[in-house]
């Protein structure tokens, strides 16, 4: 494992990673531990903060192009820019059971369904985890 096909790449891909790295563990955390806590709606602040973060520096991500620089993955980006806004207005006023669903939703899918298609190889994870 090396992290030098990341510190090599663009300044988006490299925010768009350590973001997402991060989000993966704060998210998994957040599903393991009990919920309602102000430690939950801490890390829930900074998870939702993370995955619009993510989100965001992803439409400066055109390494895959077949709508001009975007690909399919922007779309799930755009869902993500919307769905953390709702999640966190179901939390505050909405029903309960909506916004776990959300949240859980878009951590299967934003962060684990997607990190692992990183892992293709020729992407820069799978450099960084398995070598060129």
């Amino acid at each position: 494992m090396t992290l030098a096909p990341l510190l090599n790449a663009s300044p988006a891909i490299q925010l768009h990673a350590f973001a997402a790295f991060t989000a993966i563990a704060l998210g998994g955390a957040q599903l393991a531990l009990p919920k309602g806590s102000a430690r939950h709606r801490t890390f829930g602040y900074a998870w939702a903060g993370l995955m619009l973060l993510i989100a965001f520096s992803s439409l400066f991500i055109h390494t895959i192009k077949l709508w001009g620089p975007f690909s399919p993955i922007h779309l799930l980006s755009v869902w993500v820019l919307i769905m953390m806004p709702v999640a966190v207005w179901r939390a505050t006023r909405g029903p309960m059971r909506g916004h776990g669903r959300a949240m859980i939703s878009t951590y299967a899918l934003a962060v684990i369904v997607t990190g692992f298609f990183t892992l293709y190889p020729g992407r820069i994870m799978y450099q960084v985890f398995f070598g060129p």
